[in-house]
Order: C-alpha cells, then sequence, then structure tokens
C-alpha cells in the first residue's frame, strides 16, 4: 500500500502490509514492521526502528538527529514499539553516544507534539499527553502518565504507574506509583484510581500508601524514612522497587505537599 506521492528509500526493510499515506518520506536505515501505518506528511530519518502494528499521524517527525551540540553525527536509532501510536507532529530524536538510543515502548500512546529528545527511554504502556516536552535522557517507568503541557528537565527519572499533572514542570525525580502535582512539584498522593484499574488489590494500594506516609507525612529525612520503610515493612516487589528508585536517584525526589506552599 505504498502511495506513489510518497518517497520510499530503496534500503529502507518495510514489511509488506505497511500502509503509508501520500506526501511520506522514509529515509535509508529504517525498518518498519508489520501492519504499520504511517500517515501523510511523516517524515521517518534514518536509524528509525518501528515495531508492528503501530500508527504514525500526520505531520510526525521520527529519527531526527538530535538538538545537542555535542551531537557527533554517531550512528544511533530511534525505537518504537509494537502496537505504540504516535499522534499529529510529534518529535522523536534519536539518541547520541550517551546510550545509543532513543526508545520508546510497546502499546504506548503519545499525543500530538509532544517532543521526545535524545537518549530517552520509555517503558511499556506509557502516556505522554498533548504538548508534553521531554528534555534528553529522561527515563519514564511502564503506565506512568504525563500531564499536556509539562516539561521534565533532562536526566529526570519518572517511575512506573506515577501519573504527573497537566503544565507541570519536572525537576525532581518522581518515585513509582505517585502522583505529582503543584508547582514546586510536589507528591499529592499516590496513584490509586490508576492502580485499581490495573488490578492492584486494595492490600496492596494500602501497603503503597503506608510507604508514602512514612516517606511524605512523618517528617523524617530520606534516609530515615527508607531505613524505617526497610525494616518495618514486609519486603514486596512494590516495597523494593520504591526504596530502589529513591537510592538511585541521582536528582533527588520531588518534596511532600505542604499547603504553605
Amino acid at each position: 500500500m505504498n502511495q506513489p506521492l510518497a518517497y520510499v528509500h530503496p534500503g529502507a526493510k518495510i514489511a509488506r502490509n505497511v500502509v503509508i499515506d501520500p506526501f511520506t518520506t522514509i529515509h535509508n536505515n529504517v525498518e518498519i514492521g508489520e501492519g504499520t501505518w504511517i500517515g501523510s506528511n511523516v517524515t521517518i530519518m534514518e536509524g528509525a526502528r518501528i515495531g508492528k502494528n503501530c500508527n504514525i499521524f500526520p505531520g510526525a517527525v521520527i529519527s531526527a538527529v538530535p538538538q545537542d551540540l555535542k551531537f557527533g553525527g554517531e550512528d544511533s536509532l530511534a525505537v518504537i514499539g509494537d502496537n505504540t501510536t504516535i499522534r499529529e507532529c510529534v518529535t522523536i530524536n534519536r539518541g547520541t553516544v550517551a546510550s545509543g538510543q532513543t526508545k520508546i515502548g510497546k502499546n504506548c500512546l503519545i499525543m500530538a507534539t509532544a517532543h521526545i529528545a535524545h537518549d530517552c527511554h520509555i517503558g511499556d504502556n506509557a502516556i505522554i499527553v498533548n504538548g508534553v516536552a521531554l528534555a534528553g535522557h529522561v527515563t519514564v517507568g511502564d503506565f506512568a502518565i504525563i500531564g499536556g503541557l509539562a516539561a521534565v528537565h533532562q536526566f529526570i527519572s519518572i517511575g512506573e504507574h506515577a501519573m504527573i499533572s497537566g503544565g507541570s514542570l519536572v525537576r525532581k525525580d518522581v518515585p513509582p506509583f505517585s502522583k505529582a502535582a503543584k508547582e514546586p512539584l510536589s507528591y499529592v498522593g499516590i496513584n490509586s484510581v490508576g492502580l485499581r484499574r490495573r488490578g492492584f488489590s486494595t492490600e496492596k494500594i494500602r501497603e503503597i500508601q503506608d510507604i508514602y506516609r512514612i516517606l511524605y507525612q512523618k517528617n523524617y529525612n530520606t534516609t530515615q524514612a527508607l531505613s524505617i520503610i526497610e525494616a518495618e515493612m514486609e519486603a514486596t516487589p512494590e516495597r523494593d522497587d520504591i526504596i530502589q528508585f529513591i537510592r538511585n536517584s541521582s536528582r533527588g525526589i520531588m518534596k511532600g505537599y505542604t499547603s504553605s506552599m
């Protein structure tokens, strides 16, 4: 279904049942998997690796060179997982020598006009809402949701199942399962609605709430809170994910919300 008004470089590897609409340009060194639809006026540049059953809407630019003055023209990739939808005018830059690739997982939704910079790594089932801007080297966990027009500083980590409110300025790491809002960005609870939708039990949600009460509501510093969580809370995958995320945080985690802010 390659339209005559689309340009596909002879070196591109396109599965037989990919649909490419008119006025789209696909460069050399591109791979596109089965069942994917590429809308009109899309530009897919060198280094793109697009999975199966993806939908890429008009105006998107995939795998353009990084907006990074240190970029030296090295070979790198922009990898899009299966069943991911990329809406209108999204821009996704390929990686640099730092990690070699920008990666978006499976079953993601990247809404219109979002920008994903070089070396970002986004997990499966993530939602990046309209107008979000991710600077370079941002990591986003599985099932995370970033609200519209949020701006995320470079080297930030956002944990799995986290939810960030629209218009947020994200300067600190956002731990797993949490909700982030206010200015400056602060912990405002756990993403209980999202967790229920994904099959977390009431008991598991209470466990996560108890962990974050110790961390954010008991007036401990982070080191003290982590020691208490390890000593008093039963070891579970969720507890260990939270502890490991916080201990691995290079920028520090967001603060707790107080009414004085």
